[in-house]
């Protein structure tokens, strides 16, 4: 070997050694994944709130993303290649491949089991505009189900295929971890599936209230879920038992929605009016219009819930935001296309929660 190879060798083994130094000082002080859609991960140490490596995970699209419950690996889902990739956090490296279907978008792990939806139809497009006509896709676009795998991540690979309604959107879980609750965009609903079986238990229609509904969540203490109608601008807030009890407006085109870790606050990221929505929901009504980026739909709160994090695709940063005084404290800027945002130590937020 040449002495010029030697070096080059040297200078490469050094500079992946420096990189696994700067991923594993972030998940020390508590560490932020953020899914690029023009792009790979970018990994965001919280203690400085700074860009310290990306992680790639060997496709690309990345959409939604979680992690598991010991911080080792993260899932994303791969539009344009119909696959989620596992990833180990510690080294960097992309675990394994995992195929999932057309379309996969949202994704939420639980342990070593993650649920992610995927949609065999073709209109993946925008719908209709607020009052407006359908949108100029195939007749039958509308009508196919969509679906969400679940993914036994050790063994990596698809354990149960749950067929919802169209167009599969946010996911939750009810308190007591039975069932899987799911937003189904072109269908106006929320549909409930037995989670050991995928079965079908219930399906709630907000067709009265609204068009695609896409956030959803459970409060902290169990007691109501609130979801997002894109079209229609609101929040709808449903009891424990998914009976509708109330709807709230929001601004234009809401899609993610967290409440804090103390359920007395519901953020909502209202997508074209550009800001971060926050509702007290003892009274429902709003605190504030936090301004952000364009394009943020999805958010996290630290793991400390002193700040908090949005992905603004079309302004290419994440926004952060002091969480007690509602104020914007930082930009990082440098993203390509952000879609979604995930910490360990799990936080609160439009993606996942502890």
């Amino acid at each position: 070997m040449t002495e010029q190879c030697t070096r080059g060798s040297r200078l490469a083994t050094a500079l992946f050694a420096i990189t696994l130094s700067s991923l594993a000082s972030a998940q020390s002080a508590g560490t932020a994944y953020v899914s690029n859609q023009q792009g790979q991960v970018s990994v965001v140490e919280l203690k400085s709130m700074s860009v310290v490596g990306t992680l790639d995970i060997g496709a690309t699209s990345p959409r939604g993303l979680g992690i598991t419950s010991d911080g080792q690996w993260l899932v994303t889902a791969n539009k344009d290649d119909e696959n989620i990739s596992i990833v180990d956090t510690t080294s960097g490296k992309l675990v394994r491949h995992v195929q999932i279907g057309k379309n996969p978008e949202f994704v939420r792990v639980v342990g070593t089991t993650a649920f992610v939806t995927y949609e065999p139809s073709a209109g993946s497009g925008p719908g209709p505009q607020p009052g407006g006509a359908a949108p100029a896709k195939g007749d039958d676009d509308d009508k196919i189900p969509g679906h969400i795998a679940v993914v036994d991540l050790k063994a990596g690979k698809v354990i149960l295929d749950i067929v919802g309604k169209p167009e599969t959107e946010g996911v939750e879980f009810s308190r007591d971890g039975r069932e899987l609750i799911v937003a189904n965009e072109s269908d106006n609903s929320l549909s409930v599936h037995d989670i050991a079986t995928g079965e079908l238990l219930k399906t709630v229609s907000l067709a009265k209230f609204g068009n695609r509904p896409r956030g959803i969540k459970l409060s902290p203490d169990g007691r109501f879920y609130v979801t997002t109608l894109e079209f229609s601008g609101k929040l709808v807030v449903l009891n424990d038992k998914l009976e509708p009890l109330r709807e709230i407006a929001t601004g234009k085109f809401p899609y993610g929605v967290s409440f804090d870790r103390s359920g007395k606050r519901v953020f909502v990221a209202a997508n074209r009016d550009q800001v971060l929505e926050v509702f007290d929901t003892m009274t429902w009504a709003k605190i504030k219009d936090v301004p952000i980026g364009e394009r943020c739909w999805h958010f996290s709160f630290t793991p400390d819930d002193r700040e908090i994090l949005l992905a603004c695709g079309k302004s290419n940063e994440v926004v952060v935001i002091d969480a007690n005084t509602l104020e914007v404290t930082a930009r990082l800027n440098g993203m390509k296309t952000p879609w979604g945002i995930v910490t360990y130590p799990k936080s609160m937020g439009s993606l996942d929660q502890p």
